[in-house]
């Protein structure tokens, strides 16, 4: 079943931990040693696994010790910067390079100076 926000909460828990108890089946997990490994009750694994609400910290810890804490990153993007951010870094990066510096003495004229030469 596919995560959709036409899901009820009771629905997408109960997806997510089915999804978590085959997870950890695949790896050939105990629930128990899930939870040991987690730092959290069995009791708690159990309620994951059976789609019941639990505290957001044992989620975690749950995650990580699948392996995947990670996958949350996605969950929620880092915002974008606003639009004032980004004024203010286009003032500090560098829109052009520097090309060769001119000599800061003027380069010897051959023959006199008159008026009109350019």
């Amino acid at each position: 079943m596919r995560i959709a926000s036409s899901l009820t909460d009771d629905a997408v828990l109960a997806e997510l931990g089915a999804r978590l108890a085959r997870t950890r089946l695949e790896r050939n997990l105990t629930q128990l040693r899930l939870a040991d490994e987690a730092g959290v009750a069995r009791s708690v694994v159990q309620s994951i696994e059976r789609g019941e609400p639990v505290v957001v910290t044992s989620l975690i810890r749950v995650l990580r010790a699948l392996g995947l804490v990670d996958a949350l990153d996605g969950l929620v993007p880092e915002p974008a910067p606003s639009p004032t951010e980004l004024l203010a870094l286009q003032g500090r990066r560098r829109r052009r390079a520097a090309g060769p510096r001119a000599s800061s003495t003027p380069e010897p004229r051959t023959g006199p100076w008159t008026w009109g030469d350019g």
